[in-house]
C-alpha cells in the first residue's frame, strides 16, 4: 500500500576530537550554531501537492509558520524530533534536530513570496530566511507526463495475475467488462464532534469500506485545513489498521487509512473538504452466457481476475464551531483538560547562587498553542528566558503530554521573599465553563554571600554602639573619639599620598602568585569531583577559583565582587577586550551550568577547561 509521507533529514554533530585545544577552540562556535533553515521547492506546478520544511539543528518551541498565502494547507505543521548520539574516545556526545512540516497545494499561478517562521531555542529567537515559489501551469504535454508518472506509480506495486486460460483469446472476448458497485467500495470520513468549541481538539478519521479484494491505494489529495490547527495522529509504522463493519445489513472489510486532530481557530461554520485518493481493486471477471457447451464451465474457477482503478472520494464535512464564552483577563488560551503543578527548586539559597523555578501544564487538548505563562518574581532577582521541554503524545485519542517552562533566577539581596502563587485559567469543554487551577505562593530565604558575612556583621555591631550612646555621660567620650577618628583619618591621608606612586605600580597585581596558586588548588579540587561525577561541588569549587582569584589579582574586595562591578573594574584598569569578555562569558556559565540540559560530565568537562584557560589569561 502506498501513502503519503514525510521525509526528515538526518543531521550528524560534527565533534572535533584527537586534541582537546581544539575542542575548546571550536566549541564557542558550536554553542552559537543553532540557526533554522527552511527546505523547499523553487517552483511547482498549479494543483500540485508539495512540502515545505523548517528545520532547527537544536530543542525549538513556540514555533510561528508563515501563512502561505497563494495555497491551500493540507497538513502542518507538523513537528518532528530526531536524536544522534556519538561516542568518540569516551567523549558521548548528543544532539537533537527538530522539524516543522507542511503539506500544501497550489492553488494559482504566480510568483508567492514565504514569511519567515519563527521559533524559541534555548531562550533564543531564531527566524529562518523568506523564501519565493512559483507556480505555473503545466503544458499539455507536461500535463499527459504527470498523469502516465501517476499511474504507473500507482500499479508499480502490482503483479498481475498469469492464470491458465484453456479458452484462451476467444474467452477473453465472451467474458464481460469488470464493474464495481459504488456500494462494494467507497470511502468516508468521520470527526469525533460536529459542534466544537473553538479550540476545543477534535477527531477526524478516514476509512476504506470494501467487499472486493483491495491490492493498494494512493492518496491524491489531503483535504484543506482552512480555519485549523492540523496534526498527524496517523501510525508512523505504515500499518493500516482492519476491522470489519456492518452498514444497512452488509458486511464490509474497512481499513483506516489517516487519523488527524484538529483544532478550529474561529468560530462559525467551517468546512473539512474531501479526501480524494485511487483504489487498485481486484474484481474476477464474468463470461456471457453462450447457450452452449461452454456455459458448463461457468465457474470462478475459469474466470480470471483483473485489476481495476477506482477513484474514491470522502463528502465534504461541516462543523459548526461555537465561540468560547467571555474569557477571563488571565485567560492561558488553553482548551481542554488540564492540571498544573510546579515552585521553587529551593526553599533557601545564598545570595549570588541560581535557583529555577518550574510550571508543568499536563492534560489533553491544545497543548501548542497555550500562552506562555509570566509568573511574577522579586524586582532584586535576576530572570533569564525560561527554557521550554516538550512530552508531547499522539495517538488514537489525539494530542495529549506536558509541556514544561524553566526560569533560572538569581536572588543579588539577602533576605526573605515571596514568588507569588500563579494561576492557570483553561476553558473545559465538557462543562462549558472556565476553571482556575493554583500554584500556590512559595517563599525562599536568601541568605548572605560568602562576601556579605562580614558586612552584615559589621553592620550589626555599628547599630548596637548607636543604641548603646543614647545617656549624656558616653556623650563626651562620644565627642572625644570622633575628634581622634579625625587625626587617624588625617595622617591615613597623608600616608597614602606618599605611597600612591607605589600603589598605583602594583595595583594590577598585589600578590599574583598567591592568587594564581590558591585557584589552582582549587581549581585540582574541582577535577576531583569531575571525575566522581559530583556536579554540585564541582560548580562550587570553580564558582570560587574565579572569585578568588579576581578578588586577589586586581585587588577588588570580596564584598564588592558581582558582575557590574568585576566589569567595571576591569575596563578601569584596561583589561583587553577579549579576555573581559572571556571572564564575563565563564561567570555567566557557571552560573547557568548546573541547569543546563544534556550530559552533565560534558557541561563540566567543558567548564573545567574554560576556567582553566580564563586562570591562565589572568
Amino acid at each position: 500500500m502506498k501513502k503519503h509521507l514525510s521525509y526528515h533529514s538526518l543531521s550528524l554533530p560534527i565533534t572535533p576530537c584527537h586534541s582537546l585545544i581544539l575542542l575548546f577552540l571550536l566549541s564557542p562556535f558550536t554553542l552559537m550554531a543553532q540557526e533554522m533553515t527552511v527546505q523547499a521547492p523553487k517552483s511547482v506546478f498549479l494543483d500540485d501537492n508539495f512540502t515545505v520544511q523548517f528545520s532547527v539543528n537544536d530543542e525549538a518551541s513556540d514555533f510561528k509558520g508563515p501563512s502561505f498565502k497563494g495555497f491551500s494547507l493540507r497538513s502542518g505543521p507538523n513537528q518532528g524530533s530526531q536524536y544522534t548520539s556519538s561516542n568518540i574516545n569516551g567523549r558521548v556526545t548528543n544532539s537533537i534536530h527538530t522539524t516543522y512540516t507542511y503539506t500544501l497545494t497550489a492553488d494559482r499561478e504566480g510568483t508567492f513570496t514565504i514569511a519567515p517562521a519563527t521559533c524559541t531555542s534555548k531562550g533564543k529567537k531564531l527566524s529562518s530566511e523568506s523564501f519565493s515559489i512559483k507556480v505555473v501551469k503545466p503544458t499539455p504535454a507536461q500535463q499527459q507526463q504527470r498523469q502516465q508518472q501517476q499511474q504507473q506509480r500507482r500499479r508499480a506495486s502490482f503483479d498481475p495475475f498469469d492464470m491458465f486460460d484453456p479458452w484462451g483469446q476467444q474467452q477473453q472476448q465472451q467474458q464481460q467488462p469488470p464493474k464495481i458497485d459504488e456500494r462494494s467500495l467507497f470511502a468516508r470520513a468521520s470527526v469525533s464532534k460536529s459542534t466544537p468549541y473553538q479550540g476545543e481538539q477534535i477527531i477526524v478519521t478516514y476509512k476504506i469500506y470494501t467487499q472486493v479484494p483491495v491490492r493498494q491505494f494512493a492518496i491524491d489529495k489531503l483535504p484543506g485545513n482552512k480555519g485549523f490547527w492540523a496534526e498527524d495522529l496517523t501510525p508512523n509504522d505504515q500499518q493500516v489498521r482492519q476491522h470489519e463493519e456492518t452498514i444497512d445489513g452488509r458486511r464490509y472489510q474497512v481499513a483506516e487509512i489517516r487519523r488527524g486532530a484538529l483544532f478550529p481557530q474561529q468560530s462559525g461554520s467551517l468546512a473539512i473538504d474531501p479526501l480524494d485518493l485511487n483504489v487498485l481493486a481486484i474484481v474476477q471477471n464474468q463470461r456471457r452466457r453462450t447457450g452452449t457447451l461452454l456455459d458448463l464451465f461457468d465457474d470462478p474457477f475459469f474466470n480470471t481476475a483483473q485489476a481495476v482503478e477506482r477513484p474514491l472520494h470522502t463528502k465534504k464535512i461541516n462543523l459548526s464551531v461555537k465561540p468560547l464564552p467571555s474569557s477571563p483577563d488571565d485567560f492561558s488560551g488553553a482548551v481542554g483538560t488540564f492540571s498544573v503543578k510546579g515552585g521553587l527548586s529551593l526553599d533557601s539559597v545564598k545570595a549570588g547562587e541560581a535557583v529555577s523555578y518550574r510550571l508543568t501544564v499536563s492534560g489533553r487538548g491544545n497543548l501548542m498553542l497555550i500562552n506562555p505563562p509570566s509568573p511574577r518574581f522579586p524586582s532584586s532577582f535576576e530572570t533569564y528566558d525560561p527554557q521550554v521541554q516538550d512530552k508531547i503524545n499522539r495517538n488514537d485519542n489525539g494530542i495529549s503530554g506536558s509541556r514544561t517552562y524553566e526560569w533560572v533566577l538569581i536572588p543579588r539581596q539577602d533576605g526573605s521573599f515571596t514568588i507569588p502563587a500563579y494561576k492557570f485559567i483553561y476553558f473545559d469543554p465538557a462543562s462549558g465553563q472556565y476553571k482556575t487551577l493554583t500554584v500556590d505562593s512559595q517563599t525562599i530565604l536568601v541568605l548572605p554571600g560568602a562576601n556579605q558575612s562580614s558586612n552584615q556583621a559589621n553592620k550589626h555591631s555599628s547599630n548596637q554602639a548607636i543604641k548603646h550612646s543614647n545617656n549624656g555621660f558616653t556623650y563626651l567620650l562620644y565627642f572625644l573619639s570622633l575628634l581622634a577618628l579625625v587625626f587617624i583619618i588625617l595622617t591615613l591621608v597623608r600616608w597614602l599620598k606618599r605611597g600612591q606612586s607605589r600603589n598605583h605600580a602594583t595595583s594590577l597585581s598585589p600578590n599574583p602568585k598567591n592568587a594564581l596558586r590558591l585557584a589552582r588548588r582549587r581549581l585540582k579540587k574541582a577535577a576531583v569531583y569531575m571525575k566522581k561525577e559530583q556536579a554540585e561541588p564541582f560548580y562550587h569549587e570553580i564558582y570560587r577559583a574565579l572569585w578568588g582569584c579576581l578578588s586577589d589579582k586586581y585587588n577588588i574586595p570580596l564584598s564588592q565582587l558581582n558582575q557590574d562591578t568585576v566589569k567595571a573594574s576591569l575596563l578601569e584598569k584596561e583589561i583587553p577586550e577579549q579576555q573581559l569578555q572571556h571572564i564575563l562569558q565563564l561567570l555567566d556559565e557557571v552560573n547557568l551550568a548546573r541547569f543546563a540540559p544534556g550530559d552533565p560530565a560534558t557541561h563540566m568537562q567543558h567548564l573545567y577547561r574554560q576556567a582553566l584557560n580564563v586562570i591562565s589569561e589572568i
